[in-house]
């Protein structure tokens, strides 16, 4: 509830092309009036011209691999070569998509770019300093090296691009675990694609 407004409004302001773009907010709460107050930011934005879905479960299997299932398989999805994952508490950049999505050009074999995280309430207290320093050592030193010596590490879950042909071939998300991330990232390996992490795209 705290942070839905400022999510779906920083994606919806991202800049690129509009008859490019297409956004789902994909809402798993089984909380009545956030989903009603989701359902009306969906709709303020709608207004303004931005192509923006919202898609509610009913039978909610899967947790968060189950829901990008059920919103990778509909129709449309078919129309677009990649897709941006941002979990709820997210605010990109307007520019995130043009740091981002120029890496795929002329790199076939690259899956996934994907962008390091920062914080709005790393200053708040003992708790955020620490973890923003825990999480910082995550992305500046493991992410980075693995990225660069090993070509491979593990998919943050948000904040990444993915190549929509890498998550297919790779079997797309599985309900078997709740740590999909890591799940698609090794299978996606495996199978001959190639990542990128962007330390300079927070």
């Amino acid at each position: 509830m705290q942070v839905y407004e400022q999510s779906i409004s920083a994606v919806c302001q991202i800049d690129w092309p509009r008859d490019r773009l297409l956004i789902q907010v994909l809402d798993d709460s089984d909380d009545e009036s956030i989903q009603w107050l989701i359902k009306a930011e969906v709709s303020k934005w709608n207004q303004k011209g931005i192509n923006i879905i919202y898609r509610h479960r009913l039978i909610r299997t899967g947790y968060k691999a189950g829901n990008l299932n059920s919103a990778m398989s509909c129709d449309y999805v078919k129309d677009y070569e990649f897709v941006a994952i941002f979990d709820a508490d997210f605010q990109p950049n307007p520019d995130f998509l043009k740091q981002t999505v120029p890496h795929f050009k002329d790199n076939p074999e690259l899956g996934l770019v994907q962008a390091r995280w920062s914080y709005v309430n790393k200053d708040e207290n003992l708790l955020t300093r620490l973890q923003n320093i825990n999480l910082c050592f995550h992305f500046e030193v493991e992410q980075q090296v693995n990225g660069v010596f090993l070509n491979f590490f593990g998919f943050n879950g948000t904040a990444g691009v993915w190549r929509i042909k890498a998550l297919e071939e790779s079997g797309g998300w599985l309900e078997r675990t709740t740590v999909e991330d890591m799940d698609i990232a090794v299978r996606a390996h495996l199978n001959g694609w190639k990542f990128i992490f962007l330390n300079d795209v927070k």
